[in-house]
Protein backbone atom coordinates (compact mmCIF):
# COMPACT_ATOMS: atom_id res chain seq x y z
CA UNK A 1 0.00 0.00 0.00
CA UNK A 2 1.32 3.94 -0.83
CA UNK A 3 1.68 5.69 2.13
CA UNK A 4 -0.45 8.96 2.34
CA UNK A 5 -0.60 12.23 4.28
CA UNK A 6 -3.67 13.20 5.17
CA UNK A 7 -4.87 17.18 5.72
CA UNK A 8 -7.54 19.47 6.87
CA UNK A 9 -7.27 23.20 8.16
CA UNK A 10 -5.80 22.38 11.93
CA UNK A 11 -4.96 19.04 11.35
CA UNK A 12 -2.04 16.84 9.59
CA UNK A 13 -1.80 13.33 9.69
CA UNK A 14 1.32 11.66 8.29
CA UNK A 15 3.02 8.52 9.53
CA UNK A 16 5.21 8.64 12.75
CA UNK A 17 8.77 8.57 12.37
CA UNK A 18 11.89 7.68 14.79
CA UNK A 19 12.28 11.44 15.58
CA UNK A 20 8.40 11.28 16.81
CA UNK A 21 9.50 8.77 19.59
CA UNK A 22 10.01 10.52 22.69
CA UNK A 23 7.04 12.10 22.02
CA UNK A 24 5.37 8.65 21.93
CA UNK A 25 6.65 7.45 24.73
CA UNK A 26 5.57 10.17 26.82
CA UNK A 27 1.96 10.68 25.73
CA UNK A 28 1.34 6.77 26.01
CA UNK A 29 2.93 6.77 29.47
CA UNK A 30 -0.19 8.51 30.58
CA UNK A 31 -2.41 6.81 32.88
CA UNK A 32 -5.83 7.29 30.96
CA UNK A 33 -4.30 5.85 27.67
CA UNK A 34 -3.17 2.78 29.21
CA UNK A 35 -6.65 2.24 30.65
CA UNK A 36 -8.67 2.38 27.43
CA UNK A 37 -5.94 0.75 24.75
CA UNK A 38 -4.35 -2.26 24.63
CA UNK A 39 -0.82 -0.97 24.52
CA UNK A 40 2.21 -2.32 26.68
CA UNK A 41 1.32 -0.98 30.85
CA UNK A 42 3.94 0.44 31.57
CA UNK A 43 4.65 1.98 27.73
CA UNK A 44 8.70 2.25 27.49
CA UNK A 45 11.15 4.18 25.26
CA UNK A 46 11.81 0.47 23.50
CA UNK A 47 7.87 0.06 22.49
CA UNK A 48 7.68 3.10 20.86
CA UNK A 49 11.02 2.45 19.01
CA UNK A 50 9.24 -1.00 18.07
CA UNK A 51 6.21 0.59 16.84
CA UNK A 52 7.70 3.27 14.56
CA UNK A 53 10.40 1.31 13.49
CA UNK A 54 7.80 -2.20 13.01
CA UNK A 55 4.59 -2.22 13.29
CA UNK A 56 3.74 1.06 10.97
CA UNK A 57 6.05 0.25 8.28
CA UNK A 58 4.51 -3.57 8.70
CA UNK A 59 0.91 -1.82 8.61
CA UNK A 60 1.30 0.21 5.61
CA UNK A 61 2.70 -2.85 3.97
CA UNK A 62 -0.36 -4.69 5.19
CA UNK A 63 -3.00 -2.77 3.90
CA UNK A 64 -3.42 -1.40 7.74
CA UNK A 65 -2.38 2.55 7.89
CA UNK A 66 -1.06 4.56 11.05
CA UNK A 67 -0.74 8.32 11.07
CA UNK A 68 0.29 10.64 13.73
CA UNK A 69 -1.99 13.62 14.38
CA UNK A 70 -0.01 17.17 14.36
CA UNK A 71 -1.44 20.47 14.49
CA UNK A 72 1.53 21.32 11.38
CA UNK A 73 3.42 19.44 9.08
CA UNK A 74 6.54 19.85 11.20
CA UNK A 75 4.49 19.51 14.89
CA UNK A 76 4.47 17.28 17.52
CA UNK A 77 3.13 14.49 17.89
CA UNK A 78 -0.33 15.22 19.64
CA UNK A 79 -2.10 11.45 18.90
CA UNK A 80 -2.37 8.21 16.43
CA UNK A 81 -4.88 6.75 14.61
CA UNK A 82 -4.99 3.65 12.35
CA UNK A 83 -6.68 1.28 10.33
CA UNK A 84 -6.62 -2.20 10.64
CA UNK A 85 -7.51 -4.56 7.97
CA UNK A 86 -10.33 -7.12 8.58
CA UNK A 87 -10.42 -8.03 4.61
CA UNK A 88 -10.45 -6.48 1.93
CA UNK A 89 -13.71 -4.32 2.50
CA UNK A 90 -13.16 -3.68 6.04
CA UNK A 91 -11.00 -2.42 8.65
CA UNK A 92 -11.14 -1.40 12.59
CA UNK A 93 -10.14 1.86 13.70
CA UNK A 94 -8.21 3.29 16.61
CA UNK A 95 -7.08 5.82 18.03
CA UNK A 96 -5.89 8.36 21.21
CA UNK A 97 -4.86 11.26 22.18
CA UNK A 98 -3.20 12.90 24.17
CA UNK A 99 -4.64 15.11 27.23
CA UNK A 100 -3.45 18.47 26.45
CA UNK A 101 -4.73 17.74 22.79
CA UNK A 102 -8.45 16.94 24.09
CA UNK A 103 -11.85 18.95 23.92
CA UNK A 104 -10.87 20.71 20.52
CA UNK A 105 -12.32 18.63 17.84
CA UNK A 106 -8.89 16.84 16.52
CA UNK A 107 -9.81 13.33 16.49
CA UNK A 108 -13.13 14.02 15.31
CA UNK A 109 -11.82 15.57 12.26
CA UNK A 110 -9.03 13.05 12.30
CA UNK A 111 -11.57 10.10 11.72
CA UNK A 112 -13.21 12.09 9.21
CA UNK A 113 -10.38 12.14 7.16
CA UNK A 114 -9.21 8.44 7.98
CA UNK A 115 -12.85 7.70 7.18
CA UNK A 116 -12.89 9.54 3.72
CA UNK A 117 -9.69 8.32 2.49
CA UNK A 118 -10.42 4.62 3.26
CA UNK A 119 -13.92 4.52 1.53
CA UNK A 120 -12.67 6.58 -1.70
CA UNK A 121 -12.17 4.03 -4.41
CA UNK A 122 -8.68 5.92 -5.09
CA UNK A 123 -7.90 5.24 -1.44
CA UNK A 124 -8.93 1.98 0.12
CA UNK A 125 -12.28 1.66 -1.30
CA UNK A 126 -13.47 0.11 1.81
CA UNK A 127 -16.96 -0.72 2.46
CA UNK A 128 -17.13 -1.03 6.52
CA UNK A 129 -15.06 0.17 9.16
CA UNK A 130 -15.53 -1.03 12.64
CA UNK A 131 -15.20 0.72 15.62
CA UNK A 132 -14.53 -1.05 19.57
CA UNK A 133 -13.55 0.09 22.32
CA UNK A 134 -13.51 -0.83 26.08
CA UNK A 135 -17.10 -0.53 27.97
CA UNK A 136 -16.94 2.94 29.74
CA UNK A 137 -14.78 4.85 26.98
CA UNK A 138 -16.79 7.51 26.53
CA UNK A 139 -14.57 9.76 25.25
CA UNK A 140 -14.04 7.49 22.22
CA UNK A 141 -17.62 6.89 21.77
CA UNK A 142 -18.52 10.31 21.41
CA UNK A 143 -16.00 10.88 19.06
CA UNK A 144 -17.16 7.27 16.33
CA UNK A 145 -20.80 9.01 17.88
CA UNK A 146 -20.11 12.62 16.37
CA UNK A 147 -18.35 11.17 13.02
CA UNK A 148 -21.64 8.83 12.25
CA UNK A 149 -20.94 5.51 13.79
CA UNK A 150 -23.79 3.03 14.26
CA UNK A 151 -23.65 1.21 17.73
CA UNK A 152 -24.31 -1.94 16.96
CA UNK A 153 -23.86 -3.32 20.85
CA UNK A 154 -21.54 -4.98 23.47
CA UNK A 155 -19.57 -8.13 22.71
CA UNK A 156 -18.74 -9.89 26.48
CA UNK A 157 -15.20 -10.36 26.98
CA UNK A 158 -14.71 -8.78 23.44
CA UNK A 159 -11.11 -7.65 23.69
CA UNK A 160 -8.29 -8.19 25.42
CA UNK A 161 -6.00 -5.95 27.35
CA UNK A 162 -2.56 -7.14 28.74
CA UNK A 163 -3.97 -10.37 29.37
CA UNK A 164 -7.39 -9.76 30.51
CA UNK A 165 -10.60 -9.83 28.65
CA UNK A 166 -12.89 -7.22 29.06
CA UNK A 167 -16.42 -6.46 27.45
CA UNK A 168 -16.19 -3.98 24.14
CA UNK A 169 -18.39 -1.61 22.42
CA UNK A 170 -18.70 -2.33 18.96
CA UNK A 171 -20.40 0.13 16.09
CA UNK A 172 -19.55 0.69 12.50
CA UNK A 173 -20.10 3.39 9.86
CA UNK A 174 -20.58 2.35 6.75
CA UNK A 175 -19.38 3.75 3.19
CA UNK A 176 -22.50 5.22 2.51
CA UNK A 177 -23.78 6.03 6.09
CA UNK A 178 -24.55 9.87 6.79
CA UNK A 179 -21.90 11.21 8.88
CA UNK A 180 -23.75 13.04 11.37
CA UNK A 181 -24.26 11.95 15.06
CA UNK A 182 -25.85 8.76 15.09
CA UNK A 183 -28.82 8.02 17.54
CA UNK A 184 -29.20 4.76 19.83
CA UNK A 185 -25.63 4.97 21.36
CA UNK A 186 -25.32 3.85 25.43
CA UNK A 187 -25.55 6.55 27.83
Amino acid sequence: MFVVTLAADTLWLSPPVVTDVDEICAACSDASIAEWTTMPAPYGRSDAEQFVRQTVPSGWADRSPTWALREREDGPVLGMIGLMARDVTAAEIGYWLSPAARSRGLMTTAVNLVCDFAFRPDGMGLERIEWRAFVGNLDSAAVARRVGFRFEGVQRAGLVQRGVRRASWVAALLAGDPRQPAEGWPD
